[in-house]
């Protein structure tokens, strides 16, 4: 990770850490670079935003950097991630911005780059956009006369993926009520669209963006509203996105939340079944939950464990040539369609399931049983310092053969934050929390908490 941007763009509070500026000399750079690098007199990037107040200055902004810089901005308008990264890969354009925080509350946001296949940017070009921000690299010129950049709306690039979406459903939805929680976020109209377009009986909430409501109290993190929501109408099944739609969490019949792990146990599954899972094999986060393996284990299914973020699971994927994986969260990737996590996607997905084998979200998800689990953050002077401690390490490898093949103990640090995560999963809370207890113990009699 750089100075700037992290594993998911460059992301903070609007004005704050993230200014205007930045995202104008962001634009700048970019419009200059691609350029330079294609050797082209025009370069073409195309643009999406999210709902929230700040999206629209950060989106101007973007857009004057790359203008007098001499490219030509495109712009989706108000689109999740994913249909960014869709454009970017089919309409041949050198590069994709989405403006947004994902699951952050209103105030945040963020600026995320995908190369032109629609993958995140590499960290060769990130670094050298971080020393244009630092003023490491001089000024770039401005164009001039007829080469300064155009602006040119491109709402008919988000409706060619929602047109892609649709055409992913393998059987009609009449007759299913589907309820959906659109965040107030980038998916309170595509999400309906495609739904009503495949004949569901669609149930739509929050879908009232007003610039300040994105991600409140609603959405994949905070889930309990569609939970009660697909009870009292009796719905069939519900689906709960986050600010840009890259996430997915869904709910099923009863009430029950089926989390990204129970999505990948179903979708895998489902795969496997037909012969189309690539290696037998699936690719999770050292963060997935332990009845996962579990529940793996139980169909014959293989996996592999990457760092958190969904850039590794996709670029472990790519390597590997797998086709499924994701996060507990919801970010899952289904890389025969896409190259990020989709939220709606993934809703058409379970929903296939659902159809193709004639059994409710409930029956799907039966067979994964969650594993209790406690997570302590304990806030340190030096993350790194505790994570390499012998002491401590020794203690973490002491647990986990105490634990065998009943659970299991992570320390890890945070991405973000001066802090030291310690979680802990087995087959009972009491188990969970002793251990928990004991390395959080050494941590501070060690001298290294806050």
């Amino acid at each position: 990770m750089g100075k700037y941007f992290g594993t998911d763009g460059f992301r903070g509070e609007a004005n704050v850490v993230l200014t205007a500026d930045h995202a104008y000399r962001i634009g700048r750079f970019i419009g200059w670079y691609y350029q330079q690098d294609n050797q082209k007199e025009t370069c073409k990037i195309v643009i999406g935003k999210d709902t929230r107040r700040s999206s629209y200055m950060f989106e101007y902004a973007l857009v004057a950097g790359l203008t007098a810089s001499g490219a030509d901005a495109y712009l989706l308008h108000v689109t999740t991630t994913p249909s960014v990264s869709y454009v970017t890969r089919t309409d041949d354009f050198d590069c994709g911005i989405m403006i947004s925080a994902s699951h952050n509350p209103f105030f945040d946001n963020g600026i995320k780059l995908v190369n032109s296949a629609g993958e995140k940017m590499d960290e060769e070009t990130i670094l050298k956009i971080e020393d244009y921000l630092d003023g490491k690299t001089g000024e770039v010129p401005y164009a001039e006369g007829e080469k300064i950049g155009r602006t040119v709306d491109y709402a008919a690039g988000r409706n060619r993926y929602i047109g892609y979406l649709i055409s992913l459903a393998t059987r009609s939805y009449e007759n299913k009520k589907v309820g959906l929680d659109c965040a107030n976020g980038s998916s309170w109209m595509i999400a309906k669209s495609v739904f009503d377009a495949l004949g569901a009986k669609t149930y739509v909430i929050n879908n009232q963006p007003n610039g300040t409501n994105i991600n409140v109290d609603c959405g994949s993190t905070h889930i309990e509203g569609l939970q009660k929501y697909v009870v009292e109408n009796g719905l069939d099944v519900g689906f709960a996105f986050d600010g840009d739609s890259d996430r997915c969490l869904c709910v099923d019949e009863k009430g029950n939340i089926v989390d990204g792990d129970a999505i990948i146990y179903i979708y895998g599954r489902y795969l496997k079944e037909r012969g189309k899972l690539a290696g037998n094999k699936v690719v999770t986060t050292i963060m997935s939950n332990f009845g996962l393996y579990k529940a793996l284990d139980a169909v014959g299914i293989e996996y592999e464990k990457t760092a958190v973020g969904d850039k590794y699971v996709y670029e472990n994927m790519s390597q590997n040539g797998y086709r499924l994986g994701g996060e507990q969260s919801g970010h899952i990737i289904f890389k025969k369609y896409a190259t990020t996590g989709d939220g709606i996607l993934t809703a058409i997905k379970m929903m296939e399931v659902m159809l193709e084998k004639k059994m409710t979200l409930h029956e799907l998800a039966a067979p994964f049983k969650v594993f209790p689990q406690v997570l302590e953050n304990v806030r340190v002077t030096d993350k790194r310092t505790v994570a390499e401690d012998e002491s401590i390490q020794a203690l973490v490898s002491e647990i986990s053969k105490e634990l065998g093949n009943d659970g299991r103990i992570l320390l890890r640090e945070s991405g973000t934050e001066p802090v030291i995560r310690v979680m802990s999963e087995a087959g009972d809370l009491e188990t969970c929390r002793k251990y928990v207890d004991r390395v959080v113990a050494l941590i501070k009699e060690k001298g290294y908490a806050v």
